[in-house]
């Protein structure tokens, strides 16, 4: 099969990418391997929460200055950031995804566990704090489902009054949530989205609020609602009679899954297709180009094409591989950046930033993905499988998957 683009990988970086590159008249197919990242959204997209030495980051435009040459927003270089954050907050919006937030100045996102960081954009309607010490209440109801496996809620009650907020647990029950706490399996936050589904059992929760009697200034709701859309999340805020926000769940992310799905469906309207649950495994490469990729699940075809992305992300999706002697990328063997003894790969205590979130595939100064030192003409590589990026210590992985998917899916539309 033949494709102008072939993208390995189906998280918010290949999908970016592939509903850029299929907006250009590009025919484009990505082998999307499983459950992407985005099933573990937090409600919120980072770009650049804190710097190299962990004060948080108010402008995080100015703060790319002191980021190394190797990360990967350097690399794009600071005269594009501009229009690539654009761009990406233009992409999300289109397919769905209705956020709040801008790149000049970072807001504060409340954490599942009430504590308040940093961030780029915020799902509509997740509870944001007006600093990183303060929320925006002195008096709030915190809805507690009954048997809900997914919202540490002990957790939230002493780490928002430490912001100065003093919650008040308010338990609520309802008919389809009695039906599905007899299986405790069922009591996960996306399968309590599906058993709110209806108007009737939405209706039932709304009055359930209603019914609490209380001065709080607003309702604090755990983010079960909406698997599909933000429908459900804004008739639940028409129906009850007090301000709600919604505060993000452990994982698995309802807004996660909804935000997947968004992409995944406007990429499949533009003509994009998906392979579900492929693998790549291996790729042909003639005259320092890349010319096929083999796949799991096609044993007896191969998928050629023009150009290639590589943005399976890193060790958590199995975009990058170790064993006791190296760091490798396990399918096309391009070149990794990674410390060579082993002994430093790691850091003994947990907190502490670890050197190998920052290994990852290397490449030239236009992301092309890099073999045996050379860069190879056709094969590009975005998102989390790039080096030099801690998103955790750095709290930007959502800006670095959409930006260099974006810079990378523009370089190719001008082939």
């Amino acid at each position: 099969m033949k494709y102008d683009v072939v993208i390995i990988g189906g998280g918010l970086s290949a999908l970016t990418a592939g509903i850029t590159l299929a907006s250009n008249g590009k025919r484009v197919c990505m082998v999307a391997a499983g459950q992407n990242s985005l099933h573990f959204s937090s409600g919120s997209f980072d770009f650049l929460g804190y710097d190299a030495d962990g004060n948080a980051v108010t402008n995080p435009i100015e703060a790319i200055k002191t980021l190394p040459t190797i990360h990967p927003y350097r690399i794009i270089g600071e005269e594009n950031i501009g229009s690539l954050v654009t761009s990406a907050q233009a992409l999300l919006s289109d397919a769905g995804v209705e956020t709040k937030g801008e790149i000049a100045q970072n807001h504060y996102r409340i954490t599942p566990i009430g504590t308040i960081k940093p961030t780029w954009l915020t799902i509509e309607g997740y509870a944001t704090a007006a600093s990183l010490t303060e929320t925006r209440w002195k008096k709030a109801d915190l809805i507690n489902i009954q048997g809900f496996l997914d919202f540490p809620i002990e957790f939230l009650v002493d780490n928002l009054r430490d912001t100065g907020t003093t919650c008040t647990i308010r338990n609520i029950n309802t008919e389809a949530l009695t039906q599905a706490r007899k299986s405790p399996t069922e009591m996960r936050a996306t399968n309590v989205a599906k058993y709110l589904d209806s108007k009737t059992d939405l209706m039932d929760f709304a009055n359930a609020i209603n019914a609490i009697d209380s001065d709080a200034e607003v309702v604090l709701v755990p983010a079960v609602l909406g698997l599909n859309n933000s429908a459900q999340a804004e008739e639940l805020k028409a129906l009850v009679k007090k301000p709600i926000e919604f505060i993000a769940t452990m994982p698995p992310s309802v807004s996660g899954m909804r935000t997947s799905t968004l992409l995944k469906r406007k990429f499949m309207a533009l003509g994009g297709t998906i392979l579900v649950s492929d693998t790549a495994v291996s790729g042909v490469f003639e005259n320092n180009r890349l010319v096929s990729i083999a796949t799991s699940q096609l044993p007896d075809e191969v998928l050629r094409a023009d150009q290639f992305i590589l943005a399976s992300g890193s060790f958590l999706s199995h975009g990058l591989k170790s064993d006791y002697e190296k760091v490798y990328e396990p399918v096309l063997g391009v070149d990794v950046e990674a410390v060579a003894n082993r002994v430093e790969w790691t850091k003994e205590n947990v907190y502490d930033a670890q050197p190998y979130m920052e290994f990852g595939v290397k490449t030239d100064a236009q992301f092309h993905a890099l073999k045996e030192g050379v860069a190879i003409e056709n094969l590009y590589a975005a998102g989390s499988i790039l080096c030099g990026n801690n998103d955790i210590k750095l709290a930007s992985k959502e800006g670095v998957a959409m930006l260099t998917a974006l810079q990378v899916a523009n370089i190719i539309k001008e082939k």
